[in-house]
């Protein structure tokens, strides 16, 4: 049975309403830590697998994707919804983040009736949806640099890339992180390449404190055009979203590049640049109400498993391209536009990456084992 996210409208065009259908496998949710544990132990003692699906909820098919791989994997499934407070910045989306609890639930319902219909070894869900006094039970969780609290820190990854434009934030990913491990004790714990320097860091986290959890890595999944499917993509709107694939142009652009033979890191991002620079200038042409602009953060060419800039790729080793761009509030919106959630009054920020392959069997990206 395939999964269908059937859609219809509400009261603004940015919002989305999924139907929700009766489980045939049990399914629960849980807010407590004891009744995490207890399950752990029945697992256990059933010498039963469960595998953690970690989200802050606004599920997509990217979500789906690995809910259906953890389900392949393991017995049971268990898939948080929490929105992290900690990494989130002083002056980030917070409080606008998207927050869709009825659709996340009517879409894992649903995957539940598709896991029943198949002969597979998949037999409970439990959704964790902790409260912040739950997940933060000591001080209350800071997003200050210097404030104070308990935090899990893998530094230099955590400094560089996403990292160097958001400083708490994969400080913040990396304790949340932690305490999910620590509380639901998977046996593998499952990631989308999307947010690739996210999978960097908990591989290596998990790496560096003996964790007894395997980091799985899901696939980029896509629009049709090919950009990348985010939580955050109801934010764009129509205008914006269309410009939006520049970023995935670029990186595929440069991607090319290194198919053809190219190496150098100048070659490299010359590509990606040629494709961000006339979209940027088609953009600029168009009068206010019509053109969406955007500024790049950066795109980069870094090893595969330390994300360090590299000046030539090695072709034993491959490397991961990958981008960032921030798409601008709209200037000038029409009356009765589809301008997103939020009124295209706040800037969006995009991520994207691919990675190239290494031709040693014994390389990888760290992240994707």
């Amino acid at each position: 049975m395939r999964l269908t996210i059937r859609r219809v409208a509400l009261e603004t065009a940015a919002t989305i309403k999924y139907h929700t259908v009766d489980s045939l496998i049990p399914f629960s949710i849980s807010r407590s830590v004891p009744e995490q544990w207890h399950k752990r132990w029945e697992l256990t003692r059933k010498r039963q697998t469960i595998g953690l699906v970690p989200t802050m909820g606004a599920l997509h098919a990217g979500h789906v994707s690995l809910v259906r791989q953890a389900a392949l994997e393991n017995d049971n499934v268990c898939v948080s919804i929490y929105v992290n407070p900690t990494q989130f910045g002083v002056h980030e989306d917070l409080s606008s983040y998207p927050r869709t609890w009825d659709n996340d639930i009517g879409i894992l319902k649903e995957l539940c009736q598709e896991f029943a219909s198949q002969d597979g070894r998949f037999q409970f869900m439990t959704v964790f949806a902790p409260e912040t006094q739950t997940m933060y039970p000591g001080l209350p969780p800071t997003s200050e640099i210097a404030g104070a609290g308990s935090f899990v820190t893998i530094t230099p990854l955590a400094n560089l890339l996403e990292g160097a434009s958001r400083p708490v934030f994969f400080r913040g990913v990396a304790t949340v992180v932690m305490k999910l491990l620590n509380i639901v004790q998977p046996d593998r714990v499952y990631l989308g390449q999307k947010d690739i320097q996210q999978t960097v860091v908990i591989k290596r986290m998990v790496e560096d404190f003996h964790l007894a959890t395997e980091v799985r890595v899901g696939p980029t999944i896509r629009e049709e055009d090919g950009l990348a499917m985010s939580s955050r993509n109801v934010y764009l709107g129509k205008r914006r979203r269309a410009v939006g694939i520049v970023l995935s142009k670029a990186l595929q652009a440069a991607a090319q590049a290194y198919a053809d033979g190219r190496t150098e890191r100048s070659e490299l991002l010359e590509a990606a640049q040629q494709v961000i620079s006339s979209t940027l200038e088609s953009q600029r042409e168009l009068a206010p109400n019509k053109r969406a602009l955007f500024e790049v953060d950066y795109i980069s060419v870094a090893h595969p498993s330390f994300l360090t800039e590299v000046e030539q790729v090695d072709r034993r080793e491959g490397a991961v391209l990958s981008g960032a761009i921030k798409m601008l509030p709209l200037e000038d919106i029409r009356k009765k536009e589809d301008a997103g959630l939020g009124g295209g009054k706040s800037p969006v920020r995009l991520i994207d990456n691919i990675i190239l392959q290494g031709t040693d069997i014994r390389s990888e990206v760290i992240g994707t084992r």
